[in-house]
């Protein structure tokens, strides 16, 4: 540690002394609901703590990843909590996550994503019109150098960019049908090539 970065710890350390002691003299009537009080504080702070360290569990288990079955030449999406499937692809040597719409025509990034991949938002030329949940959006056609699903490699993939609000990038059946079956089964989807 630094001398300089030493010197604001203890200088934090001190103000943090000078703050509790002028709080105590302060309360020293009711210093037991004090300590109630801090102790509640403690235990919320920890468990906090506790979650942010196990979120990466959570997460797996309210949205739970694909797995490649490479024997077969399968991927296989179990079913989210949520009721979708969603996979992350690797665009542009970028994961990106997606949400399967089979729905959507096209494979579509938001604008985050398309940023992710490596696309120069300000380039885009937003030509195209998107009829969505949420009314018309403008899109821009973009070419993607690669797309990975496990060892599934496609280059040249068109897709487009939405430059309205979308939480999400929907993988369409422009991607969907470079596969050879697409199946819903076990509450799992499962792609093959």
């Amino acid at each position: 540690m630094a001398s300089f970065e030493l010197g604001n710890v203890i200088y934090l350390i001190l103000l943090l002394a000078m703050v509790l002691t002028w709080f105590v003299a302060q309360n020293r009537q009711s210093l037991s609901k004090i300590v109630q009080q801090v102790l509640a504080w403690g235990l919320i702070f920890i468990g906090v703590v506790a979650a942010i360290g196990v979120w990466d569990d959570i997460r797996q288990t309210l949205r739970p990843t694909q797995s490649v079955i490479t024997a077969t030449g399968q991927i296989e999406v179990p079913r989210a909590q949520d009721g979708h499937y969603y996979l992350t692809l690797q665009v542009n040597d970028k994961p990106i996550e997606f949400l399967v719409d089979t729905g959507a025509s096209e494979m579509v990034l938001t604008a985050a994503d398309a940023e992710r991949a490596g696309l120069q938002l300000d380039d885009l030329i937003y030509s195209g019109r998107a009829l969505t949940a949420n009314g018309e959006v403008r899109t821009a056609r973009v070419k993607l150098d690669s797309v990975e699903l496990g060892d599934v490699l496609d280059q040249g993939v068109t897709a487009w960019v939405n430059e309205g609000e979308m939480e999400q990038s929907l993988l369409g059946m422009g991607y969907l049908r470079r596969w050879n079956r697409i199946e819903i089964s076990d509450n799992a989807l499962v792609l093959t090539r």
